[in-house]
């Protein structure tokens, strides 16, 4: 028997910054370092897609600072945000850098750590749940399954000026990634789903939108990637949203879990069929 030793947080010294994910939406998610860092945080500067409930574990003491970020809406400049954590670090702080998600998964951590880095300024990375998978996990679709993919492909729904991506290799996508979990992607929808279509992707492929995932407000919309852009307009579908796309939708119908609880949704114990298939043939 080897001995163990209790978990023990490093500290959360002065002058350091922690860039650390506060996952999807629901506090329950966090981890164990970011709850500690939430904790010890003399300043906490927080993204808009950060939960309430998630702020208010903070100590009381604790300086609040909303950076803002939100695709489409007006921002503070990512310089600013970069030259704010690094003037509140050289002013002795203890400063939490507080982002929807995974600080590294879609969310510019990795540009304001190599900022912290140019700076001198110390700092940890605290990975978090990303919406891509675990806002999908909260919908009932797992990203993977072994009847279904063994690969998924992870694509932002926007450029650096909000533009869709120009330098993604659209017939690779449509015809290589069996899923395809897209990020920030609502207000391109239509030009993404033409381009998919187009390099050969199927037109009645499943698609899920999740919107405000793992959060009380969740909502998903099912539909077709033919019918995506107009399905969303017409359900007045909002962001923040996960769209994806292919054959792993369909499992939802076995495992929303959350359907089961909330509103006793029947699941389907074969969504895919395959033991219906099975004894068919």
């Amino acid at each position: 028997m080897t001995d163990s030793k209790p978990f023990a947080p490093p500290e959360f010294l002065p002058g350091w910054v922690w860039l650390v994910g506060a996952g999807p939406g629901d506090p329950g998610l966090l981890t164990l370092l970011a709850l500690h860092a939430l904790e010890h945080a003399d300043v906490v500067v927080y993204d808009a897609l950060v939960d309430e409930r998630v702020l208010a574990m903070a100590a009381p003491t604790a300086e609040r600072i909303y950076a803002g970020k939100r695709g489409g809406k007006p921002s503070p400049s990512q310089p600013d945000i970069s030259d704010r954590l690094v003037r509140l670090a050289r002013e002795g702080n203890r400063v939490l850098r507080l982002k929807g998600g995974d600080p590294f998964v879609f969310g510019r951590g990795g540009e304001e750590a190599l900022a912290l880095v140019a700076a001198g300024v110390k700092f940890r990375v605290v990975p978090g749940v990303s919406a891509g998978i675990g806002g999908l996990a909260y919908a009932g679709i797992p990203v993977t399954h072994r009847d279904v993919n063994s690969a998924v492909t992870f694509v932002t729904g926007h450029n650096a000026g909000g533009e869709v991506p120009d330098g993604l290799d659209w017939p690779a996508l449509a015809r290589g990634s069996p899923v395809l979990v897209f990020y920030m992607a609502l207000k391109h929808l239509a030009p993404i789903r033409d381009r998919l279509i187009a390099a050969g992707r199927k037109a009645d492929d499943p698609v899920a939108i999740v919107c405000k995932a793992a959060t009380e407000q969740q909502t998903v919309l099912e539909t077709t990637l033919a019918r995506c852009a107009e399905r969303a307009v017409e359900a007045g579908v909002e962001p923040p949203a996960i769209v994806v796309i292919g054959d792993a939708v369909r499992l939802r119908g076995g495992l929303d879990w959350l359907g089961a609880l909330e509103r006793g949704r029947v699941l389907d114990a074969d969504p895919l069929g395959l033991k219906r298939r099975q004894e068919a043939g």
